[in-house]
């Protein structure tokens, strides 16, 4: 690994993907949308499970492209729950991507946070249950 790579979390992914060629544009970059999306999936693993159901998301508070993402690179997700609210979950997510993979090269591409709230089958906000 190059000096100053960064290295993944020393956890599983929460998403783990492979861009390919319609994810992005002529020369290549994937599209911030594409990203943004798979964090959303990404973040709605752990809040899912913490609501004991279904969520909505309903903001993204913080959303950072650190470096561009490329056609081929394995890209990870990591999630984890930042806090919760009475009906609110937070969700941290970093974003990684391995280029190269043989070489095994990291690079941090993205840091999001996003909340959800617990819904039920009405879709209208719930109370979370005891943790």
């Amino acid at each position: 690994m190059d000096p100053g790579d960064d290295t993944l979390p020393d956890e599983n992914p929460t998403l783990r993907v492979i861009p390919m060629p319609a994810d992005a544009n002529h020369h290549g970059d994937v599209f911030g949308g594409w990203i943004m999306a798979q964090v959303d999936l990404a973040g709605a693993v752990p809040a899912t499970r913490r609501a004991g159901g279904r969520v909505a998301t309903v903001a993204v508070t913080n959303f950072v492209f650190r470096e561009p993402v490329f056609v081929g690179d394995l890209v990870s997700f990591y999630a984890r729950i930042a806090g919760t609210g009475r009906t609110s979950i937070k969700v941290d997510v970093s974003v990684y991507a391995e280029r190269g993979r043989i070489a095994g090269r990291v690079v941090k591409v993205t840091e999001a946070s996003l909340v959800y709230v617990a819904t039920g089958e009405d879709r209208r906000p719930r109370t979370l249950p005891p943790a």
